[in-house]
């Protein structure tokens, strides 16, 4: 994974530490404008500390919402680690004014979304709602930060706990690779170093968490003057103002937070440890060198550095372990930062079998080449302009301007910070970078881990020492984990000046389609555009019929390494200078394959279009062809595949899709194939399926802040020089579905957690019935507030999250619901969505249609604010057919839909009798459980073949 610079400056929670006295009076009010991207705002502090920005983006009729608590887990103590994280889920549950579980449901059925997040040094909570909820959500985030901690119970309590302990099992128990942070962080940090833990914690904490600690961290730190709030979006400053001080103004400041000062490491000796993961199937190698905190100079020139080493075809390392040695199909290096101490990165994941001590001395050789022969000026000058574009695109919705603003707030005390510190970069030399590479990393001491497969422990670094770490053991359902509702609290209520009940929603916003523009060049391809011109940004992409469907028999895969090799060069530029040349623009080109479409996407600043559509067609019309990408290439693609095998979720969903659609369909084969097809897939069958990309199935699609006339005058080369014919897209026979009933298991030994997939083939997205799917859906698994969320997740804690969706496809494509489980909990779930879906159709109520309808309505207002949601809007016109105004005729079609009409639908797409069921999971304990549900069982595979 490329980490751009981005990633630190804009992204990722901004880590610095700020302070401040309590308000003194009234609001003390500033006024600044962010000169580079004319972000006005107006910042005031409320007499309870809580300080608060205000921008106004009245560009769609939206509104967000981000709250950051200065409370990450380095506040937590040795013994009750994950408080931070955990508390931000409490959060999420009740409040004292707000109905129980109304957090999570109200506001997707409000159509708005959220979420929250927790680091090393901050909480964060966002949401993003249609204006007409705007006093709503203001009343929602308050009292979640103000007035919840009365309403939490034993039951909540022990809920939440199993909540986040599915999502322990899901992201780190059952993933490849999981537990590396924590082995780092346990080896770089001291004991007691508020980093020398993970944010999620232990799970015996957790599980020792009493309604005393979770009172006692809120009162400590959930106090107004310990944290900012940002509203961005279609307001008026005035009345916000008026609002905000309603609302919030009544929050206890709070006890004073000290400032935590910088803690940085100071390794006395390197130290290599090993561990053998049950899940990996890859080795991989990381080295972390101890660095600086956030907002030191040095972290500027440490980012830098960063993708000198790693970041191009040029730089030294990954010369020397992808296209020399040959050992990894790639390398990551990165500078990250927290508020008070950092690391730098070194990551490799080799291929398969590769022995780690030959990754570890490639990593030496090319860090000593990057000593005697450093890089050149363009390599710098890539860099800097790859970051302006990169600030555009970092404040291109207006929740991400909120992030920008609140955290360069909260840890920064200046919003306008991460603007700021773009200079650093602007200005950086190459004595900066070759400094900080002498200073922390030449001759430095580091921590070194080698994950490697359990059954091949011998691929480990030499010398290195086993790790250990605490593994759960998930055994038959304990008391414990039988969670519920439970009772709600009983309090006294807190007392307000106001009236704290649920405020009106205001006039309802009119969704007005952008304006979308369209024309067809001489050579036949169509273009589809929308002007968009609040920021100097363009994006693109040409997307041409075909993709993993037009795979030859045995050679599933041949258009994805098509379409990967036409990134590697021209007839004129090699790789490595056709990359420099396009990032020397702060452009971006990528050519991709789908299951139906090859695509080539990109984004510039506009200033560049022109620049970088002659690139595109270079790419698109010369590539080069060169038979030792074409082999580096193909390695790398067997050591994602390798890779793959590694990843329940993976296994599931690859496995369910070859029950539907069989193993001759392309749809039953992974879009980038699999190791056997692979294999037989030469130079010459690329160069042949290139011939199959023609102009006159293609459609080119264009957002942002550019005009038709010059789109048009920019492709107009393409236009003379791209020829083809129409290319014939067979329809696919789709296999007999006689597996309806049956439910299949495939073993993955050792897991925490079982992967569950469940469904049918349903409908293509040109049918007439694909959109009343869609709304039919939306109760039962659309989103948290859906009914799959809402019983497994919050009424049981059996999972992290539960959903169903049909998605949109040129071919019938599946209702599919898919969650992951406690593994204890695999036959309670399983017998939950049998029973919901054989219900849902009877159980379907007037009260549903009209939530249904009021949801979807309201949500479309969200639905198009970002560059990438614009070109899916013109992705499917151009694909799918549909006129210009398409989204107004499905609301109004939603809108002329009765209860029959829900129910008819229901019954026709989502019988229960007719689905398929798949359990990824631990056969030893699950297996004869999922036996008692009743269903024939049979047992596959990881790749799909009957287990014999």
């Amino acid at each position: 994974m490329k980490r751009s610079l981005l990633t630190t400056l804009l992204v990722l929670p901004l880590l610095f530490s700020k302070f401040s006295t309590n308000a003194q009076n009234s609001l003390s009010e500033e006024k600044k404008m962010n000169t580079q991207f004319k972000l006005e705002y107006e910042k005031f502090t409320l007499d309870n500390g809580l300080e608060v920005i205000l921008h106004v983006d009245k560009s769609d009729p939206i509104v967000a919402v981000a709250t950051v608590m200065h409370v990450g887990s380095n506040r937590e103590k040795p013994g009750k680690t994950g408080f931070a994280h955990f508390f931000e889920h409490m959060s999420f549950n009740d409040s004292e004014n707000v109905p129980v579980g109304a957090n999570r449901k109200m506001i997707p059925e409000w159509g708005g979304s959220r979420n929250g997040g927790t680091w090393s040094d901050g909480t964060i909570y966002y949401e993003v709602v249609p204006k007409d909820a705007f006093e709503k959500i203001l009343w929602i985030d308050s009292d979640r930060f103000g007035y919840m901690i009365n309403t939490v119970t034993k039951d909540a309590l022990e809920r939440e706990k199993q909540v986040v302990k599915n999502e322990k099992r899901q992201r780190v128990d059952n993933a490849p690779y999981g537990y590396t942070d924590e082995i780092i962080r346990k080896n770089l940090y001291p004991e007691g170093h508020p980093y020398s833990w993970t944010v999620i914690g232990a799970l015996p904490d957790l599980q020792a968490a009493t309604l005393e600690d979770v009172t006692e961290f809120y009162n400590q730190y959930y106090g107004a003057s310990n944290a900012s709030l940002v509203i961005a979006g279609d307001i008026d400053i005035p009345e916000t103002k008026k609002l905000v001080k309603k609302w919030f103004g009544e929050i206890p400041s709070g006890p004073k937070v000290e400032a935590l000062k910088p803690m940085p490491v100071n390794l006395t000796e390197t130290k290599s440890l090993y561990f053998k993961d049950n899940f990996a199937k890859l080795p991989e190698l990381r080295m972390v060198f101890p660095t600086v905190e956030n907002y030191n100079e040095d972290s500027y020139a440490l980012q830098v550095l960063g993708q000198l080493l790693s970041g191009s075809k040029k730089s030294a390392l990954y010369k020397e372990i992808v296209e020399e040695k040959k050992l990894a199909p790639g390398i990551n290096s990165y500078q990250s930062s927290n508020e008070i101490a950092g690391e730098f990165i070194i990551r490799v994941r080799a291929n398969e079998g590769v022995a780690l001590d030959k990754v570890k001395s490639a990593i030496d050789s090319g860090l000593k080449k990057f000593e005697t022969n450093g890089f050149t000026d363009n390599e710098l000058e890539r860099i800097k302009a790859e970051l302006e574009t990169q600030v555009y695109r970092g404040v291109a919705t207006v929740l991400n301007k909120a992030f920008q603003l609140v955290q360069d707030n909260e840890f920064a005390g200046d919003p306008e910070r991460s603007i700021k510190d773009t200079e650093y970069i602007k200005n950086m030399t190459r004595e900066d970078v070759m400094r900080v590479y002498n200073k922390y990393i030449k001759g430095q001491n580091y921590i070194m881990t080698s994950v490697i497969p359990q059954e091949t422990p011998e691929l480990a670094v030499s010398g290195a020492e086993e790790a250990t770490v605490w593994i759960e053991e998930v055994g038959a359902m304990a008391e414990n984990e039988e969670v519920g509702q439970g009772e709600e609290a009983v309090y006294d209520k807190t007392p307000s000046k106001f009236d704290r009940s649920e405020p009106a929603f205001r006039d309802a916003p009119l969704l007005e389609m952008p304006d979308v523009w369209t024309g067809t060049l001489d050579n036949g391809m169509n273009i589809f555009g929308i002007e968009n011109n609040e920021l100097p940004l363009v994006e693109f992409n040409i997307t041409i019929k075909g993709g993993h469907s037009l795979d030859p028999e045995g050679k599933a895969g041949l258009a994805s390494l098509t379409a990967d090799l036409m990134n590697e060069g021209t007839a004129t530029k090699t790789a490595a200078e056709l990359e420099e040349a396009i990032g020397l623009l702060g452009s971006s080109i990528y050519i991709g394959s789908g299951t139906e479409d090859i695509y080539i996407s990109g984004s510039c600043l506009s200033r560049n279009f022109e620049k970088t559509m002659a690139y595109v067609e270079e790419m698109l019309l010369q590539p080069r062809w060169d038979a030792t990408e074409f082999d580096r290439l193909k390695q790398e693609l067997e050591t994602s595949l390798k890779g793959r095998e590694a990843n329940p979720t993976a296994i599931a969903a690859i496995n369910f899709n070859k029950l539907l659609y069989g193993e001759n369909h392309s749809y039953g084969i992974p879009t980038n194939g699999t190791l056997e097809t692979i294999d037989n897939i030469t130079l010459e069958d690329v160069k042949q399926f290139y011939k199959k990309l023609s102009p006159k199935v293609a459609s080119f699609h264009v957002v942002g802040n550019i005009e038709k006339a010059r789109v048009k005058s920019a492709l107009s080369g393409l236009s003379k020089k791209w020829k083809g014919d129409d290319i014939a897209l067979s329809t696919q026979k789709l296999p007999a579905q006689d597996k309806a009933g049956n439910l299949y298991f495939i073993d993955v030994p050792g897991s925490k957690q079982s992967v569950l997939y469940i469904g049918k083939l349903a409908v293509s997205a040109n049918d007439e019935n694909a959109k009343k799917l869609d709304f039919a859906n939306e109760i039962l698994g659309g989103g948290s507030s859906g009914r799959l969320f809402q019983t497994l997740r919050i009424g049981r804690g059996y999972t992290y999250g539960a959903y169903s969706r049909v998605p949109n496809r040129m071919e019938i494509a599946p209702f599919t619901i898919s969650t992951s489980v406690r593994a204890n909990a695999t036959l309670p779930s399983l017998e939950i969505i049998e029973q919901m879906v054989a219900d849902y159709g009877n159980g379907f109520t007037q009260e549903d249609v009209e939530l249904t309808k009021n949801k979807v309505i309201k949500s479309n207002t969200l639905a198009f604010e970002s560059f990438g949601a614009k070109l899916g809007l013109l992705e499917n016109i151009s694909k799918y057919g549909k006129s210009l105004d398409y989204v107004d005729k499905e609301q109004k079609l939603l809108m002329q839909m009765n209860l029959e009409d829900f129910k008819n639908t229901i019954g026709m797409y989502m019988d229960e009798k007719e689905m398929v069921y798949l359990v990824v999971g631990d056969k030893e304990t699950q297996f004869s459980e999922v036996k008692k549900l009743g269903k024939p069982v049979i047992e596959l595979d990881i790749y799909g073949n009957l287990k014999k």
